[in-house]
């Protein structure tokens, strides 16, 4: 069988695969350190799961708008507006299978061969595979601890061409855990104005800062950069919704009708209860938001302090999402062998750098209890002591 060349173009997500590998580790008996998955180790909240279970009971379990429920397309556009300062209505907003479906349809109805998209690196794994997929050229913008991780201004604007379509921005970002000041994200906005590019701000972390961190988003600038801004975000993170697949793209109304096009020929409507459910999330009290923040907050500072506190390694401390990026760079491993030793003779799973664009990191995610966290940093020193 020949597979469309498209194919080989995309690496599978080494996420998706050592988190799978992990699990099955465990499934085995053995008993392994688990800080590869970027997903919350809390229950989902139960008044969003009732809210689910009533639209079942009530037999919310039909075919519905290819763009989404029009009381969660209004819930998403008003929370918007109150949290963002941007000022979208409901058709403005698709409703999609996770954020990263609406990333995905966004690159699909955005993105032709020939088009530019810059993405800082490091970077979450699927950016630069989505553009591919749309046949598109991934730019990559390499930035360091010393700024940050954080791509600056004269970095953006070096990296446009005639060619360029996109900038991706993601804060608080994966795989760093970095968020940008209201500073840094007004002066990346002039450059995107300036050079009259469009903006796609991934925000699925937004609710989950720490230490007086802020999160802004960029189309909240200006209006000459809200009509440049995509927005993509969902509910897995900030509640706890990962298995739901409820996220949402906002934007041009015309925008919003292509991606609702391809949605329509694709995946059709997102299951319907659980749109119900993402409905109270949003229009329902915001303490169990508050309640995981907190928890992740503690696991951060313990697992900080364990780590740059072991020879060989560093980490740049995080102010937002629950990832430790680490560079591993004075111990002369790739990633890959990094990774693939730490499981093998330590059972500890984290993610390459490589999968993220940086061979010389690892990334941790805390979104685990601390019995773990205490555990596995024992392990990750007893690694590392047998390095030398």
């Amino acid at each position: 069988m020949k597979l469309a060349a498209r194919v080989g173009q995309v690496t599978p997500s080494l996420t998706l695969t050592v988190t799978a590998k992990a699990l099955a580790m465990k499934a085995e008996g053995i008993d392994v350190c688990g800080f590869s998955a970027g997903e919350p180790d809390f229950e989902t909240p139960a008044h969003i799961k009732a809210a689910a279970q009533q639209a079942l009971d009530e037999g919310k379990t039909r075919y519905g708008p290819a763009a989404g429920e029009p009381r969660l397309r209004e819930a998403i556009a008003r929370k918007l507006q109150h949290d963002n300062q941007l000022n979208y209505t409901a058709e403005n907003v698709i409703v999609t299978n996770g954020g990263k479906h609406s990333l995905y349809n966004m690159m699909m109805a955005l993105i032709e061969p020939g088009d530019e998209v810059i993405i800082p690196v490091p970077y979450w794994v699927s950016y630069p595979e989505m553009v591919k997929l749309a046949g598109g050229t991934p730019v990559f913008v390499q930035t360091t601890a010393a700024t940050g991780y954080k791509i600056t201004p004269a970095q953006l604007r070096q990296a446009i061409t005639p060619q360029t379509k996109l900038f991706v921005m993601n804060s608080p970002s994966n795989p760093t855990g970095i968020v940008y000041t209201a500073a840094e994200i007004i002066a990346l906005a002039e450059v995107v104005v300036e050079q009259d590019i469009l903006v796609v701000s991934d925000e699925i972390y937004e609710k989950i800062l720490y230490e007086g961190a802020e999160h802004l988003s960029i189309g909240a600038v200006s209006h000459k950069l809200f009509t440049r801004t995509l927005v993509s975000n969902g509910f897995a993170k900030a509640y706890s919704m990962t298995g739901w697949r409820v996220g949402y793209l906002a934007g041009a109304v015309e925008l919003i009708k292509a991606c609702s096009t391809i949605q329509g020929h694709s995946t059709s409507n997102v299951c319907t209860f659980a749109q119900y459910g993402a409905i109270a999330a949003l229009s329902e009290s915001q303490d169990c938001v508050e309640r995981m923040r907190l928890a992740f907050s503690q696991r951060r500072e313990v697992m900080l302090e364990r780590i740059n506190a072991i020879p060989g390694l560093s980490c740049v401390k995080p102010s937002g999402a629950f990832y430790l990026f680490v560079d591993i760079s004075k111990t002369g491993l790739t990633s890959l062998e990094f990774s693939n030793s730490l499981l093998e003779s330590q059972q500890v799973a984290v993610i390459p750098g490589i999968a993220f664009g940086a061979d010389d990191h690892i990334r941790f995610s805390y979104a685990t209890d601390m019995t773990t966290i205490e555990k596995g940093m024992d392990r990750l020193e007893k690694f590392m002591r047998s390095l030398k």
